[in-house]
């Protein structure tokens, strides 16, 4: 008699969630899409678009002139809050940059009719149990009036949400937003301990700041919005550590990064000046405060950087793998945590305002879209030509004239940019 077989079917598992199944969705797609790209990177990579594309990064870059007019800026409004006829002089405050300009990230204004934006902060050593939100502002602010004064400034200083801001007069190009704060390291850390995240190397430049829509803004109280842009400064730079450690970095005063730049820093401007473009265009297909911000861009970017040597890889595989680090949820809200406060949710205002999600989705999918047309293009003229749209026309052809003065590029393309019967215009 023939042996009967037994077969074993695996244990019945209980129905996915529609969390686990979108999540499930979301990681083939983020997988088809980094093999595509890897499989066009192949195919594209005879083009070597990296120095065209490192031509435009550059040519993004705020000129020396407004560097130094920032540098310049930044040095006389600390030396005028830090001096000892200072109302805030015995609070010893401590002027120092945030930002694009401390990240390296900083890119031209789209037009010569908008301004530069600088950040600054203004930390003062105070304590939350000894003063209000309120009175931190307005301390901070008599010594930005009195500096305007001095400096002969056309417009007064405007009282912001959280900063105040510096509007100079036409020409000089500049915006400055102070932020007044005091230091919050000790309250920080007791904060993650209490909700059972260690402290690390970031936690000791954590900073309080002030925001006068706030019930307590008037009140001496202990709960006050927390910040830490030195800390976030030091993760950034630890994601391009590699890179870092190959590169000479110039710094003024230990503050702004200038010149040379890691294809991370490279791959952000890129990415901020084609959500500029973008947002400008489709704006009404949106709302106003819809448009994708820097810190969620900066920090995906970051996240999703590597340490590629080459901007063309770099770029891509941040592009396409950005949208996987958003894959943390808490209750159905999408969740972008800042890297030096887990507490703090980049993306909260998606909840309340999907159409931010919404937006930020479509701008990932255009510009990934943008990127491989371009790249897939045989000749860096036809990559140029392809990216103008998105990129900004003058900026392509800053790119390809200092791309054909430095003679960093493929001999054989840059002949075709230089002789094509249709040149990309000024």
């Amino acid at each position: 008699m023939a042996r009967q077989r037994t077969v074993k079917y695996p244990p019945k598992r209980g129905k996915l969630t529609k969390r686990q199944v979108k999540q499930a969705v979301e990681k083939v797609v983020r997988e088809r899409l980094e093999r595509e790209a890897s499989e066009s990177h192949q195919r594209i990579h005879s083009t070597q678009s990296s120095p065209l594309l490192e031509a435009i990064a550059e040519a993004l870059d705020i000129s020396e002139n407004h560097y130094e007019c920032a540098v310049k800026l930044y040095k006389t409004i600390r030396t005028w809050l830090e001096r000892d006829e200072s109302s805030i002089a015995h609070y010893s405050p401590e002027i120092y940059p945030q930002g694009a300009f401390l990240l390296g990230t900083a890119t031209k204004p789209l037009s010569d009719a908008e301004a530069y934006d600088i950040d600054l902060v203004s930390e003062l050593r105070l304590q939350k149990t000894e003063v209000s939100q309120e009175k931190v502002k307005t301390l901070v602010g008599i010594e930005i009036k009195s500096y305007a004064r001095a400096n002969n400034i056309n417009y007064q200083p405007e009282e912001g949400r959280r900063c105040w801001t510096l509007r100079y007069a036409d020409g000089a190009q500049f915006h400055v937003d102070i932020l007044p704060a005091i230091s919050d390291v000790e309250s920080f850390e007791v904060l993650m301990t209490l909700k059972g995240y260690p402290t690390s190397d970031w936690s000791n430049s954590a900073i309080a700041i002030t925001d006068n829509t706030l019930s307590n803004y008037c009140q001496i109280d202990t709960d006050w919005p927390s910040s830490n842009p030195k800390g976030y400064a030091k993760w950034f730079r630890g994601r391009m550590q590699t890179r870092l450690d190959a590169l000479s970095q110039r710094q003024i005063d230990g503050a702004f990064e200038y010149k040379v730049k890691t294809p991370l820093q490279r791959t952000v401007q890129i990415l901020k000046r084609h959500r500029d473009i973008w947002f400008d265009e489709n704006q009404s297909a949106y709302e106003e405060k819809a448009k994708p911000t820097s810190i969620i861009i900066t920090t995906l970017a970051a996240r999703a950087y590597n340490n590629q040597a080459d901007l063309q890889q770099a770029l891509m595989k941040i592009v396409t793998g950005m949208q996987g680090h958003i894959a943390a949820y808490k209750k159905g809200v999408v969740v972008i945590p800042n890297p030096v406060n887990p507490l703090e949710n980049f993306a909260d205002k998606w909840q309340e305002h999907p159409i931010r999600r919404t937006c930020f989705e479509d701008w990932l999918k255009q510009i990934y879209s943008d990127l491989t047309q371009a790249l897939e293009q045989r000749d860096i003229q036809s990559v140029g030509k392809s990216l103008k749209s998105c990129l900004g026309e003058r900026v392509i052809s800053e790119a390809l004239r200092n791309l054909s003065k430095t003679g960093n590029h493929p001999a054989s393309t840059l002949a075709s940019t230089l002789t094509s019967e249709n040149p990309i215009t000024q």
